[in-house]
């Protein structure tokens, strides 16, 4: 089934956010299917044993004999997975469902958590139990087309694509809608229906990371966990519009 529009990411996005989240339109319900048909050209088979890694920002407390007073851990390891039966809500996974986000690189999973100079993080590797077959949303992460008219069902969909890695990709805070989340949760929702183990999505930090959402918390055994404290950030800025200047009136 092929989408109806370039845009139809962003029709459904306003729909579920705005108007209706479970009881779908019929042009709701045809985007879903058309991203649950062209999801499986988009599939990636993540080997048993993979490792990956999650950050939690914060730390635990240890007691240090030789000065006798507590000194910084990482977080235990019942800290560095979600809790199953009290998991946030996140860019996946509505409230108290929980996903396990992990990322490629450690960078990727310190820097998605957005710390700040002098921070400590602690940071765990984990590995895959199974072979994993992954959703890869970042297929066609660093375009942003654009179309005056209505392009052909390929270029359709790889705008819609491009827009739904983009979405699941935007960094989410606290202070965020909520609302933001429901269109992203819902095609994980459809993704999990189907029988896949998790998404893949491309990181706003850095060119190399990617984030992994996977739906069943216990597919990656946790390894280790150590504490890092972070000692430098590089942004990089460009302008993207021209600036105004204030004349002073005399």
């Amino acid at each position: 089934m092929d989408f109806e529009s370039w845009r139809s990411y962003w029709h459904f996005s306003q729909e579920i956010r705005r108007n209706r989240r479970y009881f779908r339109t019929p042009k709701a319900d045809a985007f879903l299917r058309a991203v649950a048909d062209t999801c499986k050209e988009r599939l990636r088979d993540i080997p048993s044993g993979r490792i990956f890694w999650r950050a939690q920002l914060g730390h635990g407390w240890e007691y240090e004999p030789q000065i006798e007073d507590e000194i910084p851990c990482p977080f235990p390891p019942s800290r560095m997975v979600p809790l199953s039966d009290r998991a946030h809500e996140g860019r996946a996974n509505p409230k108290g469902i929980p996903f396990l986000y992990v990322a490629t690189t450690r960078d990727t999973a310190m820097s998605e958590v957005r710390p700040w100079i002098g921070a400590l993080v602690s940071v765990a590797q984990l590995r895959t139990l199974r072979e994993l077959k992954i959703v890869d949303c970042s297929v066609n992460h660093k375009r942003n087309p654009i179309f005056f008219e209505e392009p052909s069902s390929e270029k359709r969909a790889e705008a819609v694509w491009s827009h739904i890695d983009r979405a699941f990709a935007e960094p989410a805070a606290r202070s965020d809608d909520t609302a933001d989340y429901a269109a992203t949760q819902v095609l994980a929702e459809l993704f999990k229906a189907e029988g896949y183990d998790g998404i893949a999505y491309k990181s706003t930090f850095g060119e190399d990371g990617y984030n992994i959402a996977l739906f069943d918390i216990t597919l990656a055994e946790l390894l280790n966990c150590a504490l890092f404290r972070v000692k430098n950030m590089q942004i990089e800025f460009t302008e993207d519009a021209n600036p105004y200047f204030v004349t002073s009136k005399k």
